[in-house]
């Protein structure tokens, strides 16, 4: 049996709570979590500390770890398609610019990552801090695990997902506790990205998708095609909004996104 089959384990950085998963033959088993609040430093801080400790009481082992990060700990904006852009360096640059038009000198030195696009269309494109990831290696390192992805839960539940979506116009809402994140995709192309703060019960994300749809101008027909994923919501979706669900998933929020790990 492979390294990875036989020990891989995820860790699901949550807005206010940690969990590690191990993963076997197909089935998360639950090894800890840790809540946590505000810590001095950056928003991370209080996160990597769980995750440290909670790494430390499993002692070293040699496996594979996935992280899938919050929206709370990941920022998102969309890069225009520019034909002046020859060069990778060339569209980092571009990219860092819009999130320094966006941030201010806070995204100088953060990390980034873009989608593919075809030519002509805007990519999406995602940032976390520098000193997150530094400190995920140095944790995972120290742990005798070999680090595989860290990848925002925005990313991660699209891509499970992509397969049930129009290929043409949709609105992607995840609804994560205490944060929510949008998608807009019009005729094949991102139109628009989002993630904002506030309460994730059906008041909330249903005015959150009515100010999106008046922002954009979306019309009455186009919303036949919002779709709403939130990981460990055992409700039916507010009127208007079609449920996303993974086969089996877990009533608990960040098992439910563990899950979404392939």
């Amino acid at each position: 049996m492979s390294l990875s089959l036989a020990e891989r384990r995820i860790a699901v950085l949550g807005a206010t709570r940690l969990a590690l998963f191990r993963r076997r033959r197909g089935e998360l088993e639950l090894l800890g979590g840790v809540e946590y609040g505000p810590a001095e430093g950056p928003a991370w801080s209080a996160a990597a500390q769980a995750l440290e400790r909670l790494l430390g009481e499993q002692g070293r082992r040699r496996a594979s770890l996935d992280l899938l990060l919050s929206s709370r700990f990941v920022r998102f904006a969309l890069i225009p398609w520019s034909d002046a852009i020859a060069a990778p360096e060339e569209l980092e640059a571009y990219a860092r610019f819009r999130f320094q038009e966006i941030y201010g000198a806070l995204a100088d030195d953060w990390l980034l990552r873009l989608s593919p696009a075809p030519a002509g269309q805007p990519r999406l494109a995602a940032a976390i801090e520098r000193g997150l990831l530094e400190r995920l290696q140095v944790l995972s390192k120290d742990a005798g695990l070999r680090l595989c992805s860290v990848q925002p839960y925005l990313m991660a539940a699209f891509n499970r997902f992509a397969g049930q979506l129009p290929a043409g116009d949709f609105l992607f809402v995840l609804a994560e506790p205490g944060r929510s994140s949008l998608l807009l995709a019009r005729a094949g192309g991102w139109a628009a990205v989002r993630s904002v703060s506030g309460g994730d019960d059906d008041a909330a994300l249903l005015a959150l998708v009515e100010r999106e749809s008046e922002l954009q101008g979306l019309e009455d027909a186009a919303r036949s095609a919002f779709y709403l994923h939130a990981p460990g919501r055992t409700a039916p979706p507010p009127a208007g909004l079609h449920a996303l669900e993974l086969p089996r998933a877990s009533a608990d929020t960040l098992q439910a996104m563990a899950q979404a790990v392939n």
